[in-house]
């Protein structure tokens, strides 16, 4: 009797532990983001109608796809007016997972997994997921080349796994 009562607390325990892990807890609540604290236009890849007042330039654009994980929405690079460069993911939804992160990858597209998770393969991190659902945005450092950096991927580390991917191209 006692030996199965220490079992359920060491179980307990271990339980406890495994589930009060940050990395473990959902995203899905998340803030929207907007572009310079302004709102933006919902995505609609009309010409340039997608500049904030002017101050935001669309350069490139893509939608997202996932093979194993559902991911959807729009990914679109901006040049601001001081000339950073924003990322901006809008009406994006993908599955939850720990130590998700959104990467640039220096491929064509990202959905051969085989040669997308080799470790050749170049990556710049543009910050961890906001949220598994909604509108946010990345700063993109600066001088990165764009040219070279062709997709949008959304990486999760702890699995090595590709949940989407967006092909970006010149908008």
């Amino acid at each position: 009797m006692v030996c199965t009562i220490k079992a359920s607390l060491a179980f307990a325990a271990v339980a406890g532990a495994f589930l009060l892990q940050p990395s473990l807890r959902a995203q899905d609540n998340m803030k929207q983001d907007s572009m310079k604290q302004d709102d933006m236009k919902h995505d609609k890849m009309q010409e340039d109608k997608m500049m904030h007042d002017g101050n935001a330039k669309t350069l490139e654009t893509g939608k997202f796809h996932g093979k194993v994980h559902a991911t959807s929405g729009r990914a679109t690079v901006y040049q601001e007016a001081d000339g950073k460069l924003v990322l901006r993911l809008t009406n994006f939804k993908t599955s939850n997972g720990p130590d998700v992160h959104v990467i640039l990858v220096a491929t064509k597209d990202a959905g051969d997994d085989a040669n997308f998770l080799k470790s050749n393969t170049e990556r710049l991190e543009l910050g961890k997921l906001k949220g598994n659902e909604g509108d946010q945005n990345y700063e993109i450092p600066a001088g990165t080349d764009l040219t070279k950096f062709r997709t949008v991927s959304i990486y999760c580390e702890r699995f090595n796994a590709n949940f989407g991917a967006a092909p970006l191209e010149k908008f």
